[in-house]
C-alpha cells in the first residue's frame, strides 16, 4: 500500500529504471554518508594527543564533541529548509568543503582555538547531511528499492564510524598526528571529486514557494504531531547509542575487570553488528507494509538484550556479546525507521521533515552525558546500561505512535 503523504511519486518506476542506475545513486549517497559519520569522530580519537600536546583537560576536549553536536543539531533542523529551496546537490558539495576546512584547521592547530574552529566547521558541514541524503534517495531511487537504499545508507554510516578511529589513530601512530588530518583532507578531496564527476545522479528538484504562500506556511509541518513523534523517537534511541559509544568500555571494565583494549572492541563490534543488521533490515523493509511494527520489535529486542547485559549474569564476555547483538537488533529496524519517517513527510517538505526529526539524534547524544554521566560518576554502572535499555523502550512507544498516526492520515486521504 503506497502512502499518499510521501512526496515521492506513488508510481513504482522500478520496472522502467535499471537497477544499476538506482545502485549508483545509492552508492554515491552511501559514500557521502560514510564521510559524514567519519567526521563525527574526526577529533575524538586523538583527544589523548591533544591533552598531552596542548595541556588540555577532559572537560576541554569534551566540549569539542558537545560543540560539534550542538551546531549540527541546530543546523540540521534549519538546513532542511535550504535543501528544499535550492536542492540537495549544492548543499552536499558545500558540506564536503566544510569537512576539508575542518580537517585543515585541526592539522594547523597551535592550541585549543584551532580545535574549537575545527569542531565548529565540522558541525556546520555535518548539519545538512540527513536532509540532503534522504532528499536525493527519495527523488532518485525507485519506490520499491527505497528499503534497500535506506539499508545501505545506515550501513555506510556505521562503517564511517568504524573507520575513523582506525584511520586517524593508525596514521598518528606511524607518524605525526597532523599527518592524519592531511590524509583526511585527501580523503575528503577524493570523495568530493567522485561526487562532482557523478553529479548528474545527485540532482534533486527544488521546491519553490507557491504564490500566496508565506514563510510562516513553511513551518506548517511543525504542527503535525507525527513529526514530533519522529523527533522524540530519534532523541530517545540516540541516548541509547550514546550510552554504548561513550560508556560501554568503562562499564565493562568496572563491572567485569575487562582490560581497556578488550572492552573497547565492544563499541566497534556494536557498530559493525549494526551495519550487518541494517543490511538485513533492507530486505525486511522492502517486504513489509508494517514498518512501524518492525521498528518496535527490533528495538524491543535490543532493549531486552541490553537489560540482560546490565544484570551481569553472563559475565564479561557474555555482556560484550549481548551488546554486540543489541547493535544487530537495532540495525535491522533502521531501514524501516527511515521509511516510517518518509511516510510522515508532507509533499514538498522532505528536507524540512528529515532535518527536524534527525536533529533529535544530535539532541539525544548531547543530552545523554548530562543524565548518564552523573550516574557514572556515582558508580551506577549497571543502572546506566539499564537506563539505555529504558530509553530504547520509550523509543518503541514513539515508533508505534508514529505508525498509528501515519496510518490514520493515509486512511483519511
Amino acid at each position: 500500500m503506497s502512502c499518499p503523504l510521501s512526496n515521492v511519486a506513488a508510481v513504482d518506476r522500478s520496472a522502467t529504471v535499471p537497477w544499476q542506475r538506482d545502485a549508483l545513486v545509492i552508492g554515491l549517497v552511501g559514500m557521502a554518508h560514510a564521510t559524514s559519520h567519519f567526521t563525527h569522530l574526526l577529533l575524538a580519537p586523538l583527544f589523548p594527543v591533544f591533552m598531552r600536546e596542548f595541556g588540555l583537560s577532559f572537560s576541554q576536549v569534551g566540549l569539542l564533541t558537545s560543540l560539534f553536536f550542538l551546531i549540527s543539531g541546530v543546523g540540521q533542523a534549519l538546513s532542511g529548509f535550504l535543501v528544499d529551496r535550492v536542492g540537495a546537490r549544492p548543499v552536499l558539495f558545500a558540506s564536503i568543503g566544510l569537512f576539508m576546512a575542518s580537517a585543515l584547521s585541526a592539522a594547523l592547530a597551535r592550541g585549543y582555538g584551532g580545535l574549537l574552529l575545527a569542531a565548529v566547521l565540522a558541525g556546520l558541514g555535518n548539519a545538512p547531511f540527513h536532509p540532503v541524503d534522504f532528499s536525493i534517495l527519495n527523488q532518485r531511487v525507485s519506490a520499491s528499492r527505497l528499503g534497500y537504499a535506506f539499508s545501505a545508507h545506515g550501513l555506510t554510516g556505521n562503517l564511517g564510524w568504524a573507520l575513523a578511529p582506525v584511520f586517524l589513530v593508525g596514521i598518528a601512530a606511524i607518524d605525526d598526528w597532523r599527518l592524519a588530518y592531511w590524509a583526511a583532507i585527501a580523503v575528503y578531496a577524493v570523495v568530493l571529486a567522485v561526487l562532482w564527476w557523478q553529479r548528474d545522479h545527485l540532482h534533486t528538484v527544488a521546491v519553490p514557494r507557491p504564490p500566496g504562500r508565506s514563510r510562516a506556511d513553511d513551518l506548517a509541518f511543525l504542527r503535525l504531531p507525527v513529526v514530533w513523534g519522529c523527533f522524540g523517537f530519534f532523541l530517545l534511541s540516540s541516548m541509547t547509542l550514546a550510552v554504548v559509544q561513550t560508556y560501554a568500555t568503562s562499564i565493562l571494565q568496572a563491572m567485569h575487570g575487562i582490560p581497556l583494549a578488550t572492552a573497547a572492541v565492544t563499541v566497534t563490534a556494536y557498530m559493525l553488528a549494526g551495519a550487518v543488521g541494517m543490511l538485513v533490515g533492507g530486505f525486511v523493509a522492502a517486504r513489509t507494509r508494517y514498518v512501524d511494527r518492525v521498528v518496535a520489535w527490533t528495538l524491543a529486542a535490543g532493549a531486552a538484550l541490553m537489560a540482560l547485559a546490565a544484570t551481569g549474569w553472563l559475565g564479561g564476555v557474555g555482556s560484550m556479546v549481548l551488546l554486540a547483538v543489541t547493535g544487530f537488533a537495532i540495525g535491522i529496524g533502521g531501514p524501516s525507521r527511515d521509511l516510517l519517517i518518509k511516510r510522515a513527510a508532507p509533499p514538498g517538505a522532505t528536507g524540512r521533515v528529515y532535518g527536524a526529526v534527525y536533529s533529535g539524534l544530535d539532541t539525544g547524544v548531547a543530552l545523554a552525558p548530562l543524565v548518564f554521566g552523573v550516574w557514572m560518576d556515582h558508580g551506577w554502572y549497571a543502572a546506566t546500561l539499564a537506563g539505555g535499555a529504558a530509553t530504547l523502550l520509550l523509543a518503541v512507544a514513539a515508533a508505534l505512535a508514529v505508525g498509528r498516526r501515519t496510518g490514520e492520515q493515509a486512511a483519511r486521504t
